[in-house]
């Protein structure tokens, strides 16, 4: 059957020029406005054929010639009659047709005067918008990180509307400042920190109280940061009150926090106006942990550090006239350190600390009392030379323990017997309820993990490997102490328990190959025994 044209009042000349006029004007290719056209076309032939056919709309590139088909799809058994023929009915008009073709006929002409001038507005209007917020989308979503300056356009139950010139953002109230109020019209500076899309088109969030803000005001304030001679380390705000930054030169001849800081304090003048006269520390930033977390609890004077690596925690010990200050109004000084930083600190006073000392020395020197049965003035002069444990003992010579003022090689061998003695009952008595509880003993293998603690995995229904594999870090973190049990020291212990996993894996994988390479060269073997006895024959 031959295509025959659509009847319309548009020439088809004319309808390829108003493509081209249209692309034009919206700045959008011509195939995106002739595809909105045929979007609009196929529409009006649904709407007068019927909606539960696949009609489609085809507009000739070359010469603007308008088609209008109805489409089929080439099944086996047929279960929708309105989309789809059998195989058999289609090879009686296509001696070719396969399963899984579609089969057009075309479709009498209609008139499209009224649809060109409603129906396919409608759709090239909706088609443009989609070109325009894809060019939005693309042209911000490289920008996250950016300060960028707007115009309050519309204020939404306390969310802010910027107009961005080329594209509309939203500064939510919880993203401004605590004492900030803006009106229409108002100018704002703003940073971008997600852009998101959206079928109502791109999503572009802004926030005045993102850490990076700040970082980003001084890199536009403080020629030296932008360009790289002076790198922002870390920062730390409590929005629109108070907020630390950390800096470090790249150039020994520059002062970080005085370039910072800049002539009288313009450059962090500047700054602070911007966020409405919030505090800024700006601290020099060092390798050293100790050096860099005493930086941070500025201007609080320390008088001394204890660093648990383990656990990620620092302790500080201050001045009694100090805690105050360290502390800051509300934990905030010492809660900033911390996110500076990336360390737990726990302020002590001298006074504390030494209270704290002296009770974890008493409870020290009574294991090694309980354990060993010794006497206080021996337990306290091995607690005071770092010796806390009987396990401890157990793997030091009797003539580092003489070195002890007041021991001699009889009291030090004696002691080490007993530790040596009591470690070993304690083991025994260990694997004995190891072993009754069915616990596998694979698990004292892993790092971190201690015989008491198998007990209390036990307890969990935890006594093998693959049950610890299958476990997340939160669950393990839960089941043990979470004071004692971090979240990195939780993952090392469930990836060394997933180990096996791998290595059988592995073992599997090469089983494999080694099966495969066998099978061929057993079939190469037979192959040229076979052309052996030919050549033979």
């Amino acid at each position: 059957m031959a295509e025959e044209t659509l009847h319309t009042s548009i020439s088809p000349i004319d309808i390829l020029q108003v493509a081209d006029t249209v692309a034009q004007e919206k700045g959008i290719s011509k195939e995106d406005v002739i595809e909105a056209m045929e979007a609009a076309i196929q529409k009006a032939g649904r709407s007068k054929y019927g909606h539960e056919f696949d009609v489609r709309a085809e507009i000739n590139r070359d010469n603007g010639d308008i088609v209008l088909k109805r489409f089929m799809e080439v099944v086996k058994d047929v279960e929708d009659k309105t989309r789809e023929i059998s195989l058999k009915d289609a090879k009686k008009k296509n001696p070719d047709a396969k399963i899984g073709d579609f089969q057009s006929t075309v479709l009498p002409p209609i008139d499209l005067v009224r649809i060109a001038a409603q129906t396919a507005k409608q759709v090239i209007v909706q088609k443009v918008r989609e070109v325009e917020r894809k060019k939005q989308y693309e042209e911000y979503k490289d920008r996250v990180g950016e300060i960028v300056n707007g115009v309050v356009k519309r204020i939404e139950f306390g969310n802010l509307v910027i107009d961005l010139g080329r594209a509309e953002a939203i500064l939510r109230r919880e993203e401004l400042l605590a004492n900030e109020s803006f009106r229409r019209s108002d100018r704002i500076r703003a940073y971008i920190y997600d852009v998101q899309s959206d079928t109502r088109g791109p999503q572009i969030f802004l926030s005045r109280a993102h850490p990076q803000f700040m970082a980003q005001l001084f890199k536009q304030e403080v020629p030296e940061i932008y360009d790289g001679v002076i790198e922002i380390k870390s920062v730390a705000r409590d929005p629109g009150s108070r907020a630390k930054i950390a800096v470090s030169s790249n150039d020994s001849s520059i002062d970080p926090v005085g370039a910072c800081v800049g002539m009288r304090g313009s450059r962090v003048q500047a700054v602070v106006s911007e966020l409405q006269g919030e505090k800024i520390d700006i601290v020099p930033w060092s390798e050293d942990t100790a050096t860099f977390v005493v930086n941070s609890l500025a201007p609080a004077e320390v008088s001394k550090i204890i660093i648990d690596e383990d656990t990620k925690r620092i302790e500080v010990v201050i001045p009694d006239d100090q805690l105050s200050l360290a502390i800051g109004r509300r934990g905030q000084n010492v809660r900033l350190a911390s996110v500076l930083s990336g360390w737990e600190i726990d302020i002590l006073t001298e006074e504390q600390e030494s209270d704290k000392r002296g009770q974890e020395f008493k409870e020290k020197s009574k294991i090694l009392i309980d354990a060993l049965g010794i006497d206080d003035v021996i337990a306290h002069l091995l607690v005071t030379e770092g010796y806390s444990s009987p396990d401890e003992l157990t793997s030091v010579s009797p003539e580092e323990v003489t070195k002890i003022e007041g021991f001699d090689s009889t009291i030090a061998n004696e002691v080490i017997e007993k530790a040596k003695d009591f470690v070993s009952k304690r083991n025994k008595k260990i694997d004995q309820e190891i072993e009754k509880l069915g616990i596998s003993r694979e698990l004292l293998d892993l790092p971190h993990i201690e015989p008491t603690d198998l007990f209390i995995l036990s307890k969990s229904g935890i006594q093998t490997l693959d049950n610890l594999a299958d476990l997340s870090s939160d669950e393990l973190i839960e089941i043990l102490d979470a004071s004692k049990l971090k979240a990195k020291q939780a993952d090392e212990i469930i990836m060394a328990a997933r180990e096996h996993w791998f290595k059988d894996d592995e073992e599997k994988e090469t089983e494999i190959e080694t099966n495969t390479k066998d099978a061929t060269s057993e079939e190469a073997k037979k192959k040229t025994d076979m052309k052996a006895t030919k050549e033979s024959s």
